[in-house]
């Protein structure tokens, strides 16, 4: 047998966390057992789908990487499938019409509650041979739910869940417009995509012994189940948008690294031993969903930070630069104009939690400071550090090679001459070329620079002092 997972998302809005975890969850049990993840787009509800959720969903699962080996299939696509197994459940009979009015289904439903039961179709159309004298409208087509025993689930996470048939009422599968309901399209697709293994998040479960029976009156065996707890905030709360319920791409917004989201989201509710940190091959090989927890994970945004952290300063720096130069261009920086990209992620990977953050320290590469940290200016531009800055500029400007070692000897040199140590001599120069107080170590930094570049803005300095001086 062939594992076949899928990751059937509505195109209601983004791709958010909770999904996108379920995605993954998939996505890594089809490629440890080297099967087959199918992505389907469940977009019937026409109202609320749109061209620009589905397009957010494709764009997230590319972003984390998750390539899918068929699809994307669309619901609205499948109406004449879904209509010729209809057909066939009526002519058998596992399937019959109901012309009951919404204000008679109305009022069942209030006299069952009056008398505390549970509400449920009464099966009233159930053994009609044809509409009855009071019919009005077209009919709903309902699924003729086996009344005795019980249907049971041997869920992968949940364990053995037995829900009693005489609970289970005869659900609509197609409205009277002839569309077909979701529990209905999600086993038809099941059934045709030849899916094994269901796993989703855990507000699904009760649809289950529905859709159980519903494949089982097609004379299909049903799916493996595998019902995902739910993810809550640092709170232990409900997510919320306020509270991390984001779109995945707000994650690579706020400068995290996609490998980082993926570590992060394979620890939500699943665990291999006390290891936190994990290659892509390792959640493939270790990954099982008999290992995920019973209970709900919560967001923990600090350790998001500290696996990207470790993403930044341990994953290739040709493959972070990709990163950050889309972080630098949403700053309006053309990346291509300025100090190589790897060696500037070399420098900065150490002093940075996220690449918006390694993108906003590293803005003085391409652009000469237009001005200067006010109290850094204050502390280390004054009458003070002319000389200083003067004996720089001289000392750098004939240096025969350009180079992080040679810098650094020009400038300890220029801190043994004026008899200082080298931060009162580094730490001017420091603001002076990149207008604050933190960069790379300053040898690094000049040899990013370049030459030119750096003795304009010592130059610039210097002014900057003399139009300051006794004011």
């Amino acid at each position: 047998m062939t594992v076949k997972t899928r990751f059937a998302p509505s195109p209601t809005g983004y791709l958010h966390i909770g999904g996108a975890r379920t995605a993954l969850f998939c996505w890594l049990y089809a490629r440890r057992h080297g099967g087959r993840f199918v992505l389907r787009i469940e977009d019937t509800d026409r109202e609320r789908s749109t061209p620009e959720a589905i397009n957010a969903i494709l764009e997230g699962m590319a972003w984390l990487g998750l390539d899918y080996d068929e699809g994307p299939f669309y619901q609205t696509q499948r109406f004449d499938r879904y209509r010729e197994v209809l057909d066939r459940m009526l002519a058998e009979g596992t399937a019959y019409r109901c012309y009951c009015s919404r204000q008679r289904l109305e009022q069942l439903r209030e006299a069952q509650l009056a008398r505390k039961e549970k509400p449920r179709y009464d099966g009233r159309c159930r053994d009609l041979d044809g509409p009855p004298a009071d019919a009005e409208g077209e009919p709903v087509v309902r699924f003729r739910q086996p009344r005795e025993g019980m249907t049971v689930v041997d869920d992968r996470v949940k364990g053995r869940v037995a829900f009693q048939n005489s609970e289970l009422d005869d659900l609509i599968i197609a409205r009277a417009d002839g569309t077909p309901t979701y529990n209905f399209v999600v086993v038809v697709d099941d059934m045709d995509m030849a899916i094994t293994h269901v796993i989703r998040g855990d507000d699904h479960l009760n649809n289950t012994a529905r859709q159980a029976n519903i494949l089982q009156a097609l004379g299909v065996t049903p799916p493996v189940y595998a019902h995902v707890p739910m993810i809550l905030d640092e709170h232990g709360k409900k997510l919320s948008k306020r509270t991390g319920a984001a779109s995945v791409m707000d994650y690579r917004d706020q400068g995290f690294l996609p490998e980082a989201v993926v570590n992060y989201l394979v620890r939500l509710g699943w665990a291999h031993g006390d290891q936190e940190i994990f290659t892509l091959d390792e959640m493939v090989e270790h990954f099982d969903i008999g290992d995920i927890n019973h209970s709900a994970s919560s967001l923990n945004p600090s350790k998001l930070e500290w696996l990207n952290q470790h993403y930044l300063k341990t994953l290739p720096p040709a493959h972070v630069a990709r990163h950050l130069a889309w972080h630098l261009g949403a700053l309006g920086i053309d990346p291509t104009e300025g100090p190589d990209l790897e060696a500037i992620v070399a420098a900065q990977a150490e002093r940075s939690r996220t690449l918006v953050e390694m993108a906003e320290n590293s803005r003085f590469f391409f652009r000469e400071p237009e001005g200067y940290d006010e109290k850094a200016a204050r502390k280390h531009l004054g009458e003070g550090s002319a000389p200083v800055l003067a004996a720089l500029r001289l000392a750098l400007g004939t240096l025969e090679s350009w180079t992080a070692e040679a810098i650094h000897a020009a400038v300890q040199g220029v801190a043994d001459e004026q008899d200082l140590k080298l931060g009162k001599v580094a730490q001017p120069l420091r603001v002076a070329v990149s207008g604050g107080p933190v960069s790379p170590p300053i040898d690094v930094t000049l040899a990013l620079l370049g030459r030119e570049s750096t003795l304009r803005r010592i130059e610039a300095a210097e002014a900057h002092i003399r139009s300051t001086a006794g004011a």
